[in-house]
């Protein structure tokens, strides 16, 4: 599973880091409540036969199941199913009827006998699946769990095609089949899907027949004779485009609408290499069959592993233009690809062991970034991570977490972000060659099975050879990270650096090794050193007094450190450290202190940095309206807005240049507006704007392309509202209500009164663009407390169009507009019922 962005700022940062609370306070008073162990497997699942029909007008499925099951070691005489918000129908065994009782919930059944563990019993149950009367509630990371979702089944929205598709994690396949809803289970299956003929089909497995019926409609029967859990099963159902491709004579398919059908290579095209390389990283070939990826709508998080086959939301939607300045979905194709080694081939043993899941998938982020674009590209993408699980109050939770209020809390920044940060200190502890052959031996140990983090420990101690308990003891059992005072001084009679290291963190000093640099005027001396205690101090011989003395040399440590380094120190550690976050943290005291001459002339340097992200962050980050900096740094920026290979980098050059006001950039901006890349295609209207705002209002006007939130559409946003342009109205409708939540000062102020200029007018479509955007992100986000906001700013709306409609009550499109903002508040009101 993959966590995705949410539309309003405020809300992306809680959706990337996590829920903030910890259950760590009630661990002495509630821990035999609050104890969270694997589920009892009194029965195990053997194969599941599912026969189903789509009803579309009440969204609903009618189904017919054949399970196979037997006692796991215990006889048994009874069976508890998970079966949730289901009509059942009938329950037989072997052609008779069996005696059951059904709460909504669970399926209890009286069995004809007694059975062994040596017995094998087959049920056949018919039922009717009521995903819409589910109660159980979503995560952070799955907005929903009803399991079974009908995408404008009445097709009465024509923005949106009519699709189904099933969403598993946690326990939601139980809302639409009877099963054992544990991740401890593993089952094979075959499903027939019953379908119009115009719809594509996608399910686990194999497509292994189609059968048309008298009715109009077809028949799909998938096979999968490979052991899964439940959660993994999937059904997706619509009009899609399937674009092939392969990996070593395996099919590797994407489902998507057939708008995207031309891009669908540019979005999931790595997608072969990536097997490949995980099969070599992992020393296990991919396992399965097939691998699919299906984009659907309105899906209810970012992307989730099915077992070949993947469904991603449909933010992995990109055109060529998109494509062109970054694929944003590559992370989440890696993650989800990556899954099907530690997640679906071997699967957590309960949720609170979520990390070998969930903290492999991030990391796997990193080993693709690091294998296919560079240490720097990968580096970032960590460092990014880590300041996510910072930021999200998440210090107190365990990785292996016993104690929790509800399994939809493990699916936080601790089990993503830190698991992933882990793994990697890790893999540095061992080395790469211990690290991905202990990966080998816990995949091959429990293949098809269950895996809990002491399992992986196992893994590694037998390979390596190591007693790893106190690292799986400080870091997967224990909470919170080290955070450290670090403070330099050169004794120059003992010719030697001192180190004084405080861990100021409130739980117990942690342990670790640290590795430190002194560079001096003869060069770089390497050091390594355990910390252990809450205060220590370490001596480093130095013949002079040090350049720079660099702790945690390596950046692998999960910690927050301070240092008293100096603006010189900073400045050497930029220009002659080798990595990463070398660099980007010397950048960002740089900036801070960037009206020293010596930082401005540092920053100038920076724009030569071989990595392209550093060199946008000097271009995004640096006050260009100081003269003299400006005078110093416009001929590299002007290089870099021609020339530079990444269009992020180009664009955000060219912005700079834009605010230069010179008429010479001209052609630059010209130029940019003609790129196939939307990022460069805004710079270069933004710049435009400033020399030629006829011209630039124009090409606003004339551009009735349909684009994502991107550079181009905050632009022609910012041109619509400043210059009043009544006919991109529409426009700034779709787009304003969330970027007047990402901006500060000014821009803000901008944004607010493009939100005013929408609802004051009389454009009936604008504000249904606006009313539907607000509506449907309160609901799709409900859990973050948006729908009492969304009812608030629509209540707000409706008053100041009656008060308009008093003032002109012939207007049948402010009486309309009334009625609709009516309409929006009953949706929000049922969806709080």
């Amino acid at each position: 599973m993959f966590k995705r962005t949410l539309s309003i700022a405020a809300f992306c940062l809680f959706l990337a880091t996590g829920y903030t609370q910890s259950v760590h306070g009630d661990r002495e008073k509630n821990w035999k409540e609050l104890y969270r162990s694997s589920v009892d497997r009194v029965f195990d699942l053997r194969h599941t036969k599912l026969d189903v029909k789509f009803d579309f007008a009440k969204r609903r499925l009618e189904g017919e199941e054949w399970l196979t099951l037997r006692p796991h070691f215990y006889a048994q005489n009874t069976l508890a199913l998970d079966a949730k918000a289901m009509l059942i129908h009938e329950v037989k065994l072997g052609g008779r009827d069996l005696v059951y009782k059904y709460d909504g919930n669970k399926l209890d059944i009286t069995l004809d006998k007694t059975y062994t563990r040596n017995d094998s019993l087959t049920l056949y149950i018919k039922y009717t699946a009521r995903p819409e009367e589910v109660k159980q509630k979503g995560s952070a990371a799955i907005s929903d769990a009803k399991g079974l979702y009908f995408i404008d089944p009445d097709e009465t929205d024509p923005k949106k095609p009519t699709q189904v598709w099933t969403q598993g994690e946690t326990e939601a396949s139980s809302c639409w089949f009877p099963t054992l809803d544990s991740p401890n289970q593993k089952t094979t299956q075959e499903i027939g899907m019953t379908v119009p003929q115009k719809f594509t089909t996608l399910s686990n497995g194999t497509l292994v027949s189609q059968t048309p019926n008298a009715d109009g409609t077809r028949t799909d029967h998938w096979k999968f004779m490979m052991p899964h859990a439940p959660y993994l099963f999937f059904m997706g159902v619509g009009e899609f485009a399937v674009v092939k491709d392969t990996w070593r004579n395996i099919p590797v398919d994407y489902y998507v609408e057939k708008e995207y059908e031309p891009y669908a290579k540019g979005i999931f095209g790595k997608t072969p290499e990536m097997i490949e390389f995980f099969s070599k990283a992992t020393g296990l070939d991919y396992p399965w069959p097939k691998y699919a990826q299906m984009v659907g709508r309105d899906y209810v998080s970012g992307a989730m592993e099915n077992t070949t086959a993947v469904l991603h939301g449909e933010m992995a939607n990109q055109n060529d233009r998109q494509l062109a300045d970054e694929n944003v979905w590559e992370d989440v194709i890696s993650h989800e690809l990556f899954h099907h080694w530690f997640g679906d081939y071997v699967t957590c043993e309960s949720w609170s062991n979520l990390t070998v899941n969930e903290s492999f998938a991030n990391y796997s982020e990193y080993l693709w970034r690091e294998h296919k674009y560079g240490a720097d590209h990968a580096d970032q993408h960590l460092y990014e991570d880590v300041q996510g699980y910072m930021a999200g109050g998440n210090s107190g939770k365990d990785l292996v977490r016993f104690y929790y209020k509800d399994k939809e809390e493990m699916f936080d920044g601790v089990s993503y972000n830190k698991g992933g940060a882990i793994l990697h200190m890790l893999r540095h502890e061992l080395g790469d060659e211990a690290f991905f052959a202990g990966l080998k031996k816990y995949l091959n140990d429990n293949k098809f099975g269950t895996g809990e983090a002491h399992q992986l420990r196992l893994a590694l101690e037998a390979v390596s050879g190591r007693d790893l308990n106190p690292f799986f003891n400080q870091w997967y059992f224990g909470a919170g990270h080290p955070r450290l005072d670090i403070d330099y001084t050169y004794d120059a009679a003992a010719k030697e650096v001192k180190m004084a290291l405080r861990q100021t963190q409130s739980e117990k000093a942690f342990g670790f090794p640290l590795a430190v640099d002194v560079y001096n005027e003869t060069g770089k001396t390497s050091q390594r050193i355990w910390v252990d205690q809450k205060e220590q101090t370490f001596t480093f011989p130095s013949q002079s007094a040090p350049l720079l003395v660099n702790a945690d040399a390596d950046h692998v440590l999960l910690a927050e450190i301070m240092e008293n380094k100096t603006l010189e120190n900073y400045i050497y550690q930029f220009a002659h450290a080798p990595r990463y976050l070398d660099r980007k943290l010397a950048l960002d005291f740089l900036l801070e202190n960037q009206k020293e001459k010596r930082a401005q002339e540092a920053l100038v340097a920076g724009l030569d940095d071989p990595y392209f992200g550093i060199r946008q962050d000097i271009l995004e980050g640096a006050d260009f309206d100081n003269k003299p900096f400006r005078k110093s740094a416009l001929e590299k920026v002007e290089k870099l807005a021609r020339e530079d290979k990444s269009n992020l980098v180009k664009a955000a050059a060219i912005s700079v240049l834009a605010k230069a006001g010179s008429k010479s950039y001209l052609p630059i901006f010209q130029e940019a507006l003609k790129a196939p890349s939307y990022s460069l295609m805004g710079a270069g209207l933004a710049g435009l704007y400033e020399l030629d705002k006829k011209a630039a209002v124009e090409f606003a006007k004339n551009f009735k392309e349909e684009i994502p939130n991107n550079g181009l559409s905050r632009t022609l946003v910012d041109i619509y509202i400043k210059e009043k342009e009544s006919a991109g109205l529409p426009f700034v409708a779709g787009q304003v209500f969330s970027y007047r939540f990402m901006q500060e000062g000014e821009n803000q102020k901008l944004y607010e009164k493009g939100y005013n200029w929408v609802v004051e007018s009389d454009n009936a479509e604008a504000n249904k663009v606006l009313l539907d955007e607000l509506t449907n992100t309160a609901i799709r986000y409900a859990q973050y407390g948006l729908l009492p906001f969304a009812k608030g700013e629509i209540t707000e709306i409706k008053t100041k169009k009656e008060a308009m409609l008093a003032k002109n009550p012939s207007s049948e499109s402010l009486k309309a507009q009334v009625d609709y903002a009516s309409q929006m508040l009953e949706k929000l009101a049922a969806q709080n019922k």
